[in-house]
């Protein structure tokens, strides 16, 4: 199956920016990593001078095109390839994208306040990774084919789509609310798919927000 150009370029863009982290590991964690609110010392230069680290702009969408390991991307990858194409060829190209990304910025809005407000006891630490967006497709699937049967990798088991979104967004609430300390960021995870509820009810005109224009049919 030929794969729609959306899901394709972020397929690609993934496996660049992991590629690049092989080469260019430090300066892309430094600045394009997702950093909490305030600047952090992280060491000095050959000249002595110090390096600081930081929230900076960019990095509420950079973040989520770099990661922690091939098993990262890969996951990730495979989770976008088995949702994504559906979802693209629902909406188009463009409301696609602009879902996607909208979930990735608001997963990584949830992450900030969660890190810098320090409750997850780790300290100070960077996010990465295309989860956030991910978990959003994932609800996005679940609300657009709730009777479509997907597969667990582990364990293998079938189950509605709809299913499979209420499970896995309950096992995220337990594991932020109870293992915030894992290196996991669970919350962006429920960040990405929070968001991502908000732009669909939004699209078809739901409460909480007003209607406006002709309501999707999904």
């Amino acid at each position: 199956m030929r794969l729609p150009p959306a899901t394709a370029g972020l397929l690609w863009a993934l496996g660049i920016g992991f590629l690049l982290q092989n080469f260019l590991p430090e300066p892309l964690l430094m600045y394009f990593a997702l950093w909490p609110l305030g600047e952090y010392s992280a060491g000095f230069a050959a000249d002595g001078s110090p390096i600081t680290v930081g929230f900076l702009p960019w990095q509420i969408i950079s973040y989520g095109f770099l990661h922690g390991g091939f098993g990262h991307v890969f996951f990730n990858g495979l989770a976008l390839y088995m949702f994504g194409s559906s979802l693209e060829q629902t909406w188009g190209t463009r409301r696609y994208l602009a879902y996607f990304f909208i979930c990735v910025a608001g997963a990584g809005l949830i992450q900030l306040v969660v890190v810098t407000s320090g409750i997850t006891g780790q300290g100070v630490y960077p996010t990465i990774g295309a989860s956030g967006g991910v978990f959003g497709l994932l609800l996005a699937y679940g609300m657009l084919f709730p009777n479509r049967q997907v597969m667990l990798l582990i364990p293998p088991i079938p189950m509605k789509a709809r299913t499979f979104v209420i499970v896995f967004g309950a096992i995220e609430l337990g594991m932020g609310v109870f293992a915030s300390n894992s290196g996991i960021a669970h919350f962006a995870h429920l960040g990405g798919m929070l968001f991502g509820w908000l732009v669909i009810r939004y699209w078809r005109g739901q409460p909480p927000f007003r209607p406006r224009g002709p309501r999707l049919v999904r």
